[in-house]
């Protein structure tokens, strides 16, 4: 998918739904008129009138910032003295030579306060100066930008009404109609530019019946995102879904693995209960609390099994493909001191997974920030710029069979850590076997949360539980 010199057209390759490439094109007219803009306005930052024009502002503002602080300070250092002086004076002057003095340190600060608002008055009218000769040239160039935004707004709008999808039966429909059923109501860039929705539009302008899809990463690992070497992903949620929703819509289809419950008829264990707290070993596949179209979960079970129970019940979730142990406190008082141990990261955590290859370290951290792929739900990313920090140690217990055994200790306890710090080239860059998400798919996730170690929330005593893993 995308452009591959200059050209949509390849041998082999399946055209574009809409060639924006084209030349006499509206979108190549339209580009041609958005960069004489975007010249006119380099040029116009470039002269050096306008230059000048904007040190003499930003230098001028600087000075005044920093003078009228100055200023400020020595309005505030010269009240505190005038109070000591009056305190004193209260001690040590009669009362007909206090009031004198009163009066006299009455005048000072009237004195001080005039100079300060005339030096602000004069400031003031030499910065309008300055703001003046500005705004000759910042006019013209947010009239330009202005109207950048505007072209560029219906550009792209036309744009999306030129992307226009069959399905099975020729209906069509644009990216403007498909995405304004979405949450987002717009489509977001580089929508409908993707291999699948190519791929179909080919097949059914062909009269072509798909019969089976799937699509493979070819090539590097981008640096954010996880995408290895020819591995399986499914089509991306924020992009491609809303199309596919249409495209496919008259074509007979599996049923959504994602619609099917795989926690129906997996046992929850329980591994302690008292009046207060109930630990339990959590299925690979059971959800932790209801989904938007799976309500069988962890949360609505203990409901079920506990309907005495106050508060959220749901301290702290595991990943549905995860298994192992989940606190499950009963009341209002025991999860917020369980939800404060967690917060203050005291209580320690220890999972243990299987990984897809061999690596060649023992142990060590790996720190990488993470953000959701807001185009791809619930894929994380990898993000220096806004993710969130995230920490997890790691220690090698075993290697067989081309398999890396190894123990994570979450320091950090963010969406799909311990799988994204898994498989990312900078992280272990070996993936959880059974990791649909950011490896290959298998039997399960090969991840599981072991052990857990808490001061428990009513008789304060150190508490260590822990549950093999069936892996």
């Amino acid at each position: 998918s995308g452009k591959l010199a200059e050209s949509n057209h390849h041998k082999g390759f399946v055209p574009p739904v809409y060639d924006m490439l084209k030349e006499g094109d509206f979108f190549h007219k339209g580009g041609i008129e958005i960069i004489a803009i975007n010249k006119k306005i380099e040029k116009l930052e470039l002269e050096p009138n306008y230059l000048n024009a904007l040190k003499n502002y930003q230098d001028n503002s600087a000075r005044c910032k920093s003078d009228l602080a100055d200023k400020k300070k020595k309005l505030r250092e010269n009240k505190k003295a005038r109070k000591v002086i009056r305190e004193e004076g209260r001690l040590a002057l009669g009362e007909d030579d206090f009031i004198v003095l009163q009066e006299k340190l009455k005048d000072e600060s009237l004195k001080q306060q005039y100079f300060y608002k005339k030096d602000v008055k004069n400031w003031s009218e030499k910065i309008s100066i300055y703001e003046t000769e500005l705004l000759v040239f910042t006019t013209i160039i947010d009239r330009l930008k202005q109207e950048r935004k505007s072209k560029s707004f219906a550009l792209q709008n036309r744009l999306f009404s030129e992307y226009k999808f069959l399905n099975q039966d020729g209906e069509t429909k644009s990216l403007l109609n498909i995405f304004e059923q979405t949450v987002l109501k717009k489509p977001p860039a580089g929508a409908g530019e993707c291999a699948a929705p190519k791929l179909l539009q080919h097949a059914f302008l062909h009269g072509l019946k798909p019969i089976a899809l799937a699509e493979f990463w070819w090539g590097e690992s981008p640096s954010a995102d996880i995408k290895k070497h020819l591995n399986y992903y499914p089509a991306c949620k924020g992009k491609c879904e809303p199309i596919l929703n249409h495209m496919l819509s008259k074509t007979t289809l599996d049923e959504n693995p994602l619609l099917i419950n795989l926690g129906k008829g997996k046992e929850i264990e329980i591994l302690h209960e008292d009046e207060d707290l109930i630990i339990i070993n959590k299925p690979a596949e059971l959800l932790s609390v209801p989904g938007k179209t799976i309500v069988d979960s962890v949360f609505s079970r203990m409901q079920a099994k506990y309907p005495e129970a106050t508060g959220p019940l749901i301290v702290h979730r595991l990943d549905m493909s995860t298994s192992g142990i989940m606190l499950i406190p009963l009341n209002k008082k025991s999860y917020g001191y369980i939800q404060k141990q967690f917060i203050k990261r005291t209580i320690k955590k220890r999972y243990v997974a299987l990984l897809d290859g061999l690596i060649k370290s023992t142990k060590g951290v790996i720190d990488l920030p993470l953000r959701l792929d807001i185009d791809d739900r619930p894929r994380q990313l990898v993000c220096h710029e806004h993710g969130k920090p995230s920490s997890t140690k790691y220690e090698v217990v075993s290697r067989l069979n081309d398999k890396t055994k190894i123990y994570f200790y979450p320091l950090t306890g963010r969406t799909h850590q311990l799988r994204v710090h898994a498989s990312h080239p900078k992280g272990l860059n070996t993936a959880i076997t059974g990791d649909d998400l950011y490896g290959t798919k298998s039997s399960r996730l090969h991840l599981h949360a072991e052990s857990i170690e808490f001061e428990h929330p009513n008789t304060r005593e150190i508490m260590k539980i822990q549950i093999k893993e069936e892996f």
